[in-house]
């Protein structure tokens, strides 16, 4: 796993992995480098169900990026990938993290998050690909089932204990770290060993299914060459670093793998640098000064082909800033020159929200949908308009049906939410707000919610049935998710 944090406090999977378990990159043991599938310990319908719990807890408890535009983003980066790996058995899930640490991680059932920092460090999208690329490799590789597997065979009350500490440091990593002390029997060196083992396995892959899916595979060797450079002559280093070394040896055998295969010399990836600039502007931990500054600094040192890149950045921080007219200024030549950029699209749709040209968004948003009608940013974009327009109806229409192709998409519910708190429809607000609550894992929530509905409904009607069905499956959920909770 990545794991190059720059300050002593981490979150999230870092956190378990920094101190006494290696848990999601690491424990290859004595096991072969790609034979064992750990079926003794965990099937993949089993890590699918621990994936879909740990995603629950996670989405209550960290701070997850739910921005169309970068979530379409890292989802098509990511699975572009999988679609050249080998090994897959699991469904993948991309998202993002707001976290200006550099790090990536993967949990069960193929759920692979990426901290916001990383792109600040990541030079060019074959460079992000290749740590996305190694997180698949775990996965493919089972990990962690692998060693869960390992530390079963010498404790079989340690496989239930790491996962409930797992289980923990997702909702409040120092409790967990607390379990983990108390939990793990395994030497300091065994736990470094096996992470170096693991490593080596998932850059090896990482850089094959790089390479096949048409990036550079030098990109992983130059990504560890620099951060490896940057801390070099650091009085303390971070404790991912200690806890994950790059050792001359892994950066060394990186670079040998790569070279079995062919310099890939690729343009710059205009939606890497949009995708970049939007993190910059709004989700790296800048203020808007500062993000200002950045890119124009940035904008100094560019070449003139990335120029726009940069300017779409810097008129989303004046759009959040109120300056309508700066930011037009700058995102009306781009948009002219590429209609059809989602990223543009989306900047556009704000600016005119905010300036109250409802009819304007909405015309371009339908005509967009013309060409990509699949296209999650432009859906929840139009659902947005129309609703900032109190045409109610029909944004609930596309949300509506945005839902039932999308249910684990928090931003379709909150806007149903919204759109039916506007029109004084108590139950669908409900039952909406219901579903955010079954995402977050806040199972009595959901079911309060969904019952308060089902009571407001008409009696006998189609909406007071559909909430009564609901509320069964919400019932049965909760009962699998503790059930699966309390096998720990």
């Amino acid at each position: 796993m990545f794991q190059f944090a720059k300050a002593p406090t981490y979150i999230l999977l870092s956190a378990l992995l920094s101190t006494s378990l290696p848990a999601i990159a690491n424990n290859a043991s004595s096991l072969p480098d790609i034979g064992t599938t750990a079926a003794s310990t965990l099937t993949i319908d089993k890590e699918i169900e621990y994936g879909e719990m740990y995603m629950r807890i996670m989405r209550a408890s960290r701070p997850i990026i739910n921005d169309p535009v970068l979530s379409e983003y890292i989802q098509d980066l990511g699975h572009k990938l999988v679609a050249n790996a080998d090994g897959v058995k699991t469904p993948f899930d991309f998202f993002l993290i707001k976290n200006y640490e550099i790090n990536a991680f993967a949990l069960f059932g193929g759920n692979i998050g990426v901290h916001s920092g990383l792109f600040l460090h990541a030079k060019t999208e074959s460079e992000l690909a290749s740590v996305i690329a190694h997180e698949i490799a775990h996965v493919t590789q089972r990990h962690l089932a692998r060693t869960l597997e390992d530390q079963a065979k010498k404790n079989p009350a340690t496989m239930a204990a790491m996962l409930g500490s797992l289980l923990l440091v997702i909702a409040a990593p120092e409790a967990g770290i607390a379990a983990l002390h108390a939990t793990t029997a395994i030497s300091i060196q065994g736990m470094l060993n096996h992470t170096r083992s693991n490593e080596k396995e998932a850059d090896r892959i990482g850089i094959s299914t790089l390479a096949k899916a048409g990036f550079n595979p030098q990109a992983m060797p130059h990504f560890f060459e620099r951060l490896a450079e940057q801390y070099r002559y650091t009085t303390k280093l971070p404790p991912m670093l200690l806890s994950h070394p790059l050792p001359e040896s892994r950066i060394t055998d990186s670079r040998l793998r790569a070279n079995n295969y062919s310099v890939v010399r690729l343009p710059p990836s205009e939606h890497y640098l949009l995708a970049k600039s939007r993190m910059v502007a709004r989700y790296v931990g800048f203020s808007q000064t500062s993000a200002l500054n950045w890119f124009n600094t940035e904008l100094k040192k560019a070449p003139a082909n990335q120029h726009k890149e940069l300017n779409y950045g810097k008129s989303l921080v004046y759009i959040d800033k109120g300056q309508y007219a700066k930011a037009q200024q700058l995102l009306l030549p781009l948009l002219t020159a590429e209609p059809n950029n989602l990223f543009y699209i989306d900047a556009a749709t704000d600016l005119n929200l905010y300036q109250k040209q409802y009819d304007k968004a909405i015309t371009r948003l339908e005509n967009a949908l013309q060409y990509q009608p699949e296209s999650s940013v432009l859906q929840l974009n139009l659902a947005n308009a129309l609703l900032e327009a109190k045409r109610y109806q029909q944004s609930i229409n596309i949300l509506t049906r945005y839902s039932y192709q999308q249910p684990n998409d928090i931003n379709g519910w909150a806007l149903l939410a919204q759109n039916y708190a506007k029109q004084n429809k108590r139950d669908g607000e409900l039952a909406a707000m219901g579903e955010l609550a079954a995402l977050r894992a806040q199972w009595g929530l959901a079911i309060s919610n969904y019952t308060q509905a089902a009571q407001r409904a008409k009696l006998g009607s189609l909406d007071q049935a559909r909430y009564d069905a609901r509320l069964d499956q919400l019932r049965l959920q909760q009962a699998k998710f503790e059930a699966l909770r309390s096998s720990f």
